[in-house]
């Protein structure tokens, strides 16, 4: 093992100062992005289930509660649906029953009839340099389902 000389003792240093901020920068990004794709997944979760929930509570329902339910019904049923870092008052659910979703002229919300659930929910990453750029992200998903009841 050679000796330092003394014009270069320390220089390691900086070296290493710079490369660990590089690593936490990354490692800290990944974190972040990681959490962006799991509210992703649990935003598109929602909507799914929310448009679940609709399909049989449709005009034809009459043993489960809330029959015949509207787009105010289904949000209440996403937001007590959130789990994890969401915060269920963020989530804003928006269910439609589109006339021309339906087969041969039946009334909305009748079985066969289409529903559609869209939920949206804004994203904040934690990173300083992606606040700036991106201070929310809107994530979006929407599921359509055929009524059942």
């Amino acid at each position: 093992m050679r000796r330092a000389r003394q014009g270069e003792r320390g220089g390691s240093l900086p070296e290493t100062a710079i490369v660990m901020g590089i690593v936490l920068v990354l490692l800290l990004g990944i974190i972040d992005f990681g959490r962006a794709m799991y509210t992703y997944a649990s935003v598109a979760q929602l909507a799914r289930q929310g448009a679940r929930w609709a399909i049989v509570r449709g005009a034809q329902c009459t043993q489960l509660d809330h029959c015949g339910a509207v787009s105010t019904d289904v949000q209440t049923f996403v937001q007590g649906q959130s789990m994890g870092v969401m915060n269920p008052s963020s989530i804003s659910v928006n269910a439609t029953w589109p006339p021309s979703g339906c087969p041969a002229g039946l009334p909305a919300k009748s079985p066969g009839c289409i529903v559609i659930v869209t939920v949206t929910y804004p994203f904040q990453f934690v990173l300083p340099f992606m606040n700036t750029n991106f201070p929310t992200y809107s994530m979006t998903s929407t599921s359509q389902m055929v009524i059942s009841q």
